[in-house]
């Protein structure tokens, strides 16, 4: 048996979606400890562990640089989406926020963009699970992997929001605990404290004796930034769970405030270890990976497996939170009226099983096309998502603008966390990610071209955005007539 949600007729808005209401379908099935590690762990993604050491070698120790102006940039918008999703939590977050500040047309196709990412993003960590556990087990192929890490994940999704969040607590918690003891046993290591420690050379030295500070000169970055700046994707989702939890506004505070401590110690912490305990240009670095260089650097035995299930473990958990993110986007987009009305229905755990179903479906298929095609047709679906957590934190920027004074005209006193020396500071930030983007055209290559595939997909879906709400008010013209 189904339960039918309250959906807003066309031309209206969907209601206020400040507290999650029985009537959207959804139940508080996410307790605190979920929504904590859940903020915690989405931060750190698998490209932390995997694509960190292209950017050291590109920027040198100026890497350190790159992360701290990503990461500042996401606080920034962390605090501006923590601003809205405190005073009103929901699972449609800045896609809601941008249909009732700036329109239908803006909801609309943040979220299907938003939507369309993160079903890319199941192929993509699919797949690079399967490659990990293949390694371990060959006599299953890769594409059965596949298979079977998608099915377990699907259905850990569809039993109940709190399967999602038992799941996701622990894998974030494995990620967390190992990039912790990571800081902690490095920085030992760096200042001679580790019993057993094999890297006499380890130290603050390394940072500027190897071509200086600036090996490739201060413009690498800037290039830096281009590597780094989609590692930092999956921070937002805690505001998306918080419309499932059992105090939203607690939850999205308490995430909010603690985002600046959770990337300075995950990302710059552990990126100035690996910087202290190699030169930046050791080829390990690259070839096995920083952090498993860094771990053997200082004779840490099997470095390179504990890092493969520390790295799989991050594959599952933006797995788990990739297919959890798309089907609630899809859920809200059919709550309101965006995306077919059956997303929106809810069966009597709360599980929006059709958007679940919907959203996997994409991402076995984006599988396929992985494997039959992977340099062209899955190539297009990758570079074409590419840029699209730009697009999103750019709206979140601009929604802010706008959402801070219907907030402060209908519900003042849900205005519990406030942007910093607004609005001066979120039009910088508006400034910084579309210097970024511009940079991205400017530097060419595949920067250019996922800017120009993403800016392609998001006219489309803009087209039909404003072709809908076309249709919608000539319904309303000769319903008046």
């Amino acid at each position: 048996m189904t339960t039918q949600p309250t959906l807003p007729k066309e031309g209206e808005a969907t209601g206020d979606p400040g507290v999650s209401q029985p009537s959207d379908g959804l139940k508080a099935g996410l307790k605190n400890r979920h929504l904590s590690m859940i903020a915690i762990g989405g931060v750190i993604g698998a490209g932390l562990f995997v694509g960190s050491g292209s950017g050291i070698a590109a920027a040198g120790p100026a890497i350190l640089l790159s992360y701290a102006l990503v990461g500042a940039m996401v606080v920034f918008v962390m605090r501006m989406l923590g601003e809205m999703a405190a005073a009103r939590p929901t699972s449609g977050s800045f896609s809601a926020y941008a249909d009732q500040a700036l329109g239908r047309w803006a909801g609309f196709t943040i979220g299907w963009l938003y939507w369309f990412f993160w079903v890319v993003v199941l192929a993509v960590e699919a797949t690079a699970g399967a490659q990990i556990l293949e390694h371990w087990i060959p006599a299953v192929p890769q594409w059965g992997w596949a298979l079977i890490v998608m099915v377990v994940l699907t259905a850990t999704n569809l039993a109940s929001v709190s399967s999602y969040g038992e799941f996701e607590f622990w894998f974030a918690g494995i990620k967390v605990v190992a990039i912790a003891a990571f800081v902690v046993v490095g920085l030992l290591a760096v200042f001679g404290l580790l019993p057993g420690s094999d890297n006499p050379g380890a130290g603050f030295a390394h940072l500027t004796d190897t071509g200086g500070f600036f090996p490739m000169g201060a413009g690498a970055v800037l290039t830096g930034v281009l590597m780094v700046v989609f590692s930092f994707m999956g921070s937002e989702i805690v505001t998306l769970a918080a419309g499932e939890s059992e105090d939203p506004q607690r939850a999205v505070t308490k995430a909010t405030n603690s985002v600046i401590w959770r990337i300075a110690v995950f990302y710059l912490g552990s990126i100035f270890v690996v910087l202290t305990l190699l030169p930046w240009n050791d080829k390990s670095i690259v070839d096995k990976g920083s952090y498993v260089a860094a771990l053997n650097s200082i004779g840490i035995p099997n470095a390179g497996t504990v890092m493969e299930v520390i790295v799989l473990t991050a594959v599952l958990s933006c797995l788990n939170s990739g297919l959890y993110t798309a089907s609630r986007m899809a859920f809200s987009l059919g709550q309101r009226g965006e995306a077919p009305r059956a997303f929106a229905r809810t069966n009597e755990r709360g599980v929006p099983r059709a958007a679940i179903l919907s959203s996997v479906l994409f991402g076995f298929v984006a599988v396929f096309f992985n494997y039959k095609w992977p340099d062209t047709v899955f190539a297009f679906l990758l570079n074409s998502s590419g840029a699209v957590a730009l697009f999103v934190w750019l709206v979140i920027c601009i929604t802010q603008l706008r959402m801070r004074g219907i907030i402060l005209r209908e519900t003042p006193e849900k205005l519990v966390v406030r942007m910093w020396l607004f609005p001066y500071l979120t039009w910088a930030t508006i400034a910084m990610i579309t210097f970024v983007l511009g940079y991205m055209l400017y530097k060419g290559g595949d920067a250019r071209e996922q800017v120009v595939l993403s800016l392609a997909v998001a006219a489309v879906v803009l087209v039909i955005a404003f072709v809908r709400d076309a249709i919608r008010r000539q319904r309303r013209e000769r319903v008046q007539r």
